[in-house]
């Protein structure tokens, strides 16, 4: 199978389709609040069993993978025919949106990673020798936002794919045009 700018584009899109899909359904199965059980001299809190550390890291996988894939696909050599990063990052637009499609998935990085580390401490650390602990969950509303960035992530690395691909078809013809001359 050969790979090729479109088929690239299909991926980095359905793997950040799925990472904000994952990421929503974290934020809506986590729990709102613990269960405060009173011991002796400690405070043991009951977590309900919910899905939403898992789906956290589910989310950040595919992030990690849909960033992976929109990286790989700007330089890959299709057909054969590899054009030097300086080519593409002589271009004042690719190199801004390559910029920021990394900023925006390290910011959605941080977003999904914190609460579910969070969490994940949450539902193992689960005694406290403060009797007033409240027993919380995760903050509320970071792993949507999380999501939402990693979306907006995966559609950075799009535009940034199409932006060097039109680099890559300027790049090559300049060099079919000085060969024949």
């Amino acid at each position: 199978m050969v790979l090729t700018p479109t088929r690239y584009a299909m991926v980095v899109a359905t793997l950040g389709i799925a990472s904000f899909t994952f990421g929503i359904l974290a934020e809506l199965k986590k729990a709102p609040a613990g269960e405060v059980v009173s011991g002796k001299g400690v405070v043991i809190c009951k977590y309900p069993s919910d899905p939403s550390v898992v789906l956290g890291y589910i989310s950040t996988a595919l992030l990690a993978a849909a960033s992976f894939a929109g990286y790989r696909s700007i330089f890959y050599p299709y057909k054969g025919k590899s054009v030097p990063q300086s080519a593409f990052f002589a271009s004042h637009w690719c190199l801004s949106y390559f910029s920021v499609a990394l900023f925006t998935s390290v910011f959605a990085a941080i977003f999904l990673i914190w609460p579910t580390v969070q969490g994940h401490i949450h539902h193992t650390k689960n005694v406290h020798t403060d009797l007033l602990f409240e027993c919380p969950t995760a903050k509320t509303g970071f792993l949507g936002g999380g999501a939402f960035a990693s979306l907006n992530s995966s559609l950075f690395w799009l535009v940034c794919l199409m932006l060097a691909t039109n680099v890559r078809e300027d790049y090559l013809d300049d060099a079919e045009k000085s060969e024949i001359i």
